[in-house]
């Protein structure tokens, strides 16, 4: 479990796609330095996020671990996609003694959205994003978490559909301590949603099952109607 507030900034320094040794397991790792200021109380065995999807340390020094990267992650997020030199966000996991300052943050990415487009607003930066896979929109709302590449960020403008997209804005602050602040329209983040939303999803999913034939649609009839309603009558103004 991870707060989504990146600790350091870390680099690439090798991606072996069949890293033979006992610490890469015959399959494909990733070796990133540059780490010393978060590993002082590493552990073989420890879960790391990197650029938002949570790995294990199968190898590490003073400033340098390993991870290893399955095919599962590889397909999922944008880490194959990363050269030596390559900066990450980093992060460790959390523990009694963190304090939550962003959202709960699994390190499971759900999927990579393209920048579409850098917009500067004062000294801040107005990033607009697209899904690869739309489906995630729905878990998506005005003002909530979301998380990019790892790092717990605040969906300002969210427009739905098979080209929906959205927007998060980043303070000069925050540009100085994330990879996405330097990215440029057709590069890809890793995304990962409120998990709250999904948990919400199947909870109602699984209620109006139960309830199916006992008129209890009725109910949610209604909630869609209004919505629907409320939607059309915006569209109008």
């Amino acid at each position: 479990m991870f707060t989504g507030i990146v600790e350091i900034l870390g680099t690439v320094s090798a991606l072996e796609e069949l890293d033979q040794t006992a610490s890469g397991g015959g399959g494909t790792s990733l070796t990133i330095s540059d780490a010393q200021n978060i590993l002082g109380d590493a552990n073989l065995g420890d879960s790391i996020s990197i650029n938002g999807a949570c790995l294990t340390i199968t190898e590490f020094e003073k400033s340098s671990f390993k991870v290893g990267v399955a095919p599962e992650t590889l397909r999922r997020t944008n880490l194959g996609s990363l050269k030596k030199g390559s900066m990450v966000n980093l992060e460790r996991a959390v523990s009694s003694s963190t304090r939550m300052g962003g959202h709960f943050v699994q390190g499971h990415v759900d999927t990579v959205a393209s920048v579409v487009s850098v917009t500067p607003d004062g000294n801040a930066l107005t990033f607009r994003f697209k899904p690869r896979d739309p489906s995630v929109l729905r878990y998506i709302v005005e003002k909530g978490f979301i998380t990019l590449d790892g790092a717990s960020l605040t969906v300002t403008q969210i427009q739905d559909g098979p080209d929906g997209w959205w927007e998060v804005m980043l303070i000069a602050y925050t540009q100085e301590r994330v990879v996405t602040a330097a990215k440029k329209p057709g590069e890809e983040v890793n995304v990962e949603v409120d998990m709250v939303g999904k948990y919400v999803e199947k909870s109602v999913a699984a209620y109006f099952e139960d309830k199916a034939g006992t008129g209890d649609f009725a109910i949610l009839d209604k909630m869609v109607s209004r919505i629907v309603d409320e939607k059309l009558k915006n569209s109008t103004k």
